[in-house]
């Protein structure tokens, strides 16, 4: 990795303050696992220890991931852009790398964009209850109403399973989740949230 870093290092244009962000992705899954900042320091602590080191613009000091927490980032290359001033860090972590505990600092980006675009409508149908809308329907009717419904979609995604039936049980499974996003409204249980605890659950 030294020789890769000497010649990465002639390319890269700095910014005013001596940095250039860093894109954290993991080398298996490339999933970005988070984006920070390096110094000519940094980058050259990273390509010595090979594992991830970066500059801290708020402590104003060099920042080895994983130092204190255990949860180190292997570096396995490094990639620099067309225009030099971005850089790649291809890593195999060990452990999350959010300090919130969750894979990727993106934990709540739009992953799943259509549930999350559903989850807003169903929000703007509770704080509106439009006339004529199934889903004011629901929460008129309240959460013994909600549930019941979740226990009927259940109960056909798995006669739609037990069918061998790909468009049934796509379908079922449609509205087996929008039920949910439903409860979940009702209940003020975020999206985010759930999702954030299926990231947490990654790690065991």
């Amino acid at each position: 990795m030294n020789l890769q870093c000497d010649t990465l290092l002639q390319r890269i244009r700095w910014d005013e303050a001596g940095l250039v962000p860093v894109v954290v992705q993991h080398a298996h899954s490339g999933i970005v696992l988070t984006v920070a900042y390096a110094n000519e320091e940094a980058v050259l602590r990273t390509c010595a220890l090979e594992q991830s080191v970066f500059w801290s613009r708020s402590r104003r000091s060099l920042w080895h991931k994983g130092e204190t927490s255990g949860h180190v980032q292997r570096v396995v290359a490094l990639s620099i852009d067309c225009d030099g001033d971005a850089l790649i860090y291809h890593v195999v972590p060990q452990g999350p790398a959010c300090h919130t505990g969750n894979t990727t600092c993106f934990y709540r980006s739009a992953s799943f964009p259509t549930l999350h675009a559903l989850a807003q409508t169903i929000e703007d149908r509770d704080v509106r209850r439009p006339e004529g809308s199934y889903t004011t329907y629901l929460f008129n009717k309240g959460t013994d109403k909600i549930c019941k419904k979740i226990g009927e979609e259940s109960a056909e995604v798995i006669v739609a399973a037990k069918n061998t039936n790909k468009h049934e049980l796509m379908s079922e499974a449609s509205d087996l989740l929008f039920h949910l996003l439903v409860l979940l409204r009702d209940q003020r249980v975020a999206l985010d949230d759930v999702l954030a605890e299926l990231a947490r659950r990654q790690q065991q």
